[in-house]
């Protein structure tokens, strides 16, 4: 009975340590897991990674910003007032959320992890959108899908040409043409709001 109420409050303190040590965000934490998961020297303590740092960096750098861009889109719906901002954010939530399914597929196979919370930057985009209302919130929300959208495109062009892992690569390359549909689409839509 000592025994189990001794490693209850040890668990119990490892846990609060870490909900106290809560600096990193979740894609800080996701590339420090990584790290650690080096093959060469680390893989019989971790289960190693069969990626790469460089494609171990795309995938928690692309997962990061499609968690946000669904949450945001779900922002979106909740609170936009305008017909297509709402109708881009619906394309938002099922094409990205169905991308964020496939790469935390493939991540899985290759024991990469993943962030599971949006990162700082977009979190605190989320928590600024959610002070907004109206034309003010339709236009805040359209400028920060154009600008994450340019970025994501330029991230997985980049994966795409350049990546070493071939599943990473070829879902980089099948999922560029999607963005740059996003991107043309709320460009056309930023136009019209002028």
């Amino acid at each position: 009975m000592k025994k189990l109420i001794y490693g209850a409050a040890i668990a119990l303190s490892v846990f609060a340590f870490q909900a106290c040590n809560s600096n990193k965000d979740s894609k800080e934490t996701a590339d420090s897991l990584n790290k650690t998961k080096d093959t060469t020297t680390n893989a019989m303590n971790t289960g190693g990674i069969a990626v790469d740092k460089a494609d171990a960096d795309f995938a928690t750098k692309a997962a990061a910003g499609g968690m946000a861009e669904v949450q945001i889109a779900k922002l979106a719906l909740e609170k936009s007032t305008n017909q297509s901002v709402k109708d881009f954010a619906t394309m938002m939530v099922t094409d990205h959320g169905k991308a964020n399914d496939e790469l935390m597929a493939i991540a899985k196979a290759k024991n990469i992890t993943l962030p599971t919370a949006m990162d700082a930057n977009h979190q605190k985009k989320y928590d600024e959108l959610n002070g907004k209302t109206g034309k003010d919130f339709d236009k805040d929300y359209v400028n920060t899908m154009v600008d994450g959208h340019k970025s994501t495109l330029t991230l997985l062009q980049d994966e795409a040409k350049d990546g070493n892992d071939a599943e990473l690569k070829a879902f980089a390359a099948k999922t560029a043409p999607i963005v740059q549909m996003h991107l043309d689409k709320i460009n056309a839509i930023d136009k019209s709001m002028k």
